[in-house]
């Protein structure tokens, strides 16, 4: 779906260069989660990708077309879930899709029909001037559904929602890969990555410093280990244990025997490996 090779690109007037040679692939029906901190060159990656961004250097190559190369009628395959929401205030959210639908050659879905599916039924008829800033953040992934595109770039798509909706929304998200849609992911959450992409890569500087799946990273940088936590004589108690033979261990046997409270394998976070690998916070 995606296919960048050596992508460079620098800021008129800027020192250097905001991206410098990207190389990466997005396989269809997969999510792909672009990570990196403020300032890493994402969000640079996705204007190229979506055509805001002209004068690159390199190969990027989207639904099988070069960018350089890329017509009108191709941005009917993509849809683009902004982080800061951007709507027509005076119109209503039934409104803003019904326009946002007329642009598109192909029918997609009913606008009523993606409302409700993002918990926004009830406000259809609503001026988007009068929706909290997690409101127009679903609109904003609604208008992203609404033409059923192959490919969907979605930007920090569970910024400034509840637990309930991120929930929703992380479902939602899902149900695309299930259907066979691409999902290319930037965000700085390690947590929303890690429960939905395939795989991830971690951006620095303009640089990937890695690209694997968040399981294989964590099996990777984790420790082979197993913590279990009981209660013994009225005090929390933490033991180790090594994974290797675990089921001959004879001291692990003898720890389940007492007041085991959890028992947990040594997994890295991907927050950890993120800052084991580039040095830096994701803040």
């Amino acid at each position: 779906m995606i296919r960048v090779e050596n992508l460079t690109f620098t800021y008129p007037g800027a020192a250097g260069p905001a991206v410098r040679d990207l190389s990466f692939t997005v396989e269809p029906g997969e999510i792909f989660g672009f990570l990196g901190p403020s300032g890493a060159g994402k969000s640079t990656t996705q204007k190229i990708l979506i055509g805001l961004l002209r004068g690159y250097r390199g190969r990027a190559e989207v639904l099988g077309r070069e960018l350089h190369a890329w017509r009108a009628a191709d941005n009917a395959g993509i849809g683009v879930g902004f982080e800061l929401p951007n709507h027509f205030l005076r119109l209503t959210a039934l409104e803003n899709l019904r326009y946002f639908q007329s642009l598109y050659p192909q029918a997609g879905h009913d606008p009523l029909t993606v409302l409700d599916r993002l918990g926004l039924a009830a406000d259809a008829h609503t001026r988007v001037s009068e929706f909290s800033k997690g409101m127009k953040s679903r609109l904003n992934l609604a208008r992203a559904l609404l033409h059923d595109p192959r490919l969907l770039y979605l930007d920090e798509p569970t910024s400034g929602l509840d637990p309930v909706n991120a929930h929703n929304v992380r479902e939602l998200i899902r149900a695309q890969r299930d259907v066979g849609k691409t999902v290319f992911l930037t965000t700085h959450n390690m947590i929303l990555a890690d429960e939905l992409c395939d795989r991830v890569a971690f951006l620095v500087d303009g640089a990937i410093r890695l690209i694997d799946s968040p399981r294989a990273l964590r099996l990777q940088h984790g420790k082979p280990m197993v913590r279990v936590e009981s209660v013994v004589d009225g005090a929390l108690r933490q033991t180790d244990f090594p994974l290797d033979d675990l089921g001959a261990n004879a001291a692990f046997l003898a720890a389940l025997q007492t007041g085991v409270q959890t028992i947990h394998t040594q997994e890295a976070t991907l927050d950890d490996i993120f800052r084991r690998v580039t040095g830096r916070s994701l803040q």
